[in-house]
């Protein structure tokens, strides 16, 4: 069975999914990274008995030191993909060079790349919104893009509704996208 790993920076709500729908079913999630020791998304790993790395990008003196020890890492546990699911870090060559990654983004790239998508498409004029899964390069939220779904935007939608659709886009995109690059490696 195909090995991925995953970072993630925050509460962890990308890796439960991909935890409820392919772990141990379509490939085994062998670690899960993150540089933030609050994460609420550790429990979710552990619950779930997938190896934790609690890895801070402030311990180290440059990106290019953090990207090394994520490098190191994922070569350790001989992963066929890593997943970024709500990692908060610009990667360096040292990362992107030498890692085979996607990206989940709650945008419809190439639109509001970066920080606060969510925030940036809820107020923009677009017509419609929606996720991206990439695969990731130098390029912040630059790579090919693997698969993407929208919606229509309604006015009437507060941030957290239209929020909770990026999200649900997010969930069902994301485990698809990963099938399709771990049949095609």
């Amino acid at each position: 069975m195909k090995k991925i790993a995953v970072l993630f920076s925050g509460e962890g709500t990308n890796l439960q999914s991909l935890i409820d729908t392919l772990h141990q079913k379509e490939c085994i999630i062998v670690c899960a990274i993150t540089n933030n020791a609050n994460a609420g998304g550790i429990k979710r790993a552990q619950n779930a008995n997938i190896h934790v790395e609690i890895v801070e990008h402030q311990n180290f003196a440059s990106r290019e030191a953090f990207d090394r020890k994520l490098v190191d890492i994922i070569h350790f546990y001989r992963v066929d993909l890593t997943i970024m699911v709500g990692f908060m870090r610009i990667l360096t060559p040292v990362f992107t060079s030498n890692i085979k990654a996607l990206n989940v983004h709650p945008s419809l790239l190439p639109l509001f790349k970066g920080a606060k998508a969510i925030e940036r498409s809820y107020e923009g004029n677009e017509a419609y919104a929606g996720a991206s899964v990439h695969f990731v390069n130098d390029e912040l939220d630059g790579g090919e893009i693997i698969l993407q779904d929208s919606f229509r935007k309604d006015a009437n939608d507060s941030l957290e509704a239209f929020e909770n659709k990026i999200h649900a886009i997010e969930y069902d995109i994301l485990p698809k996208a990963i099938i399709h690059v771990l049949n095609n490696v």
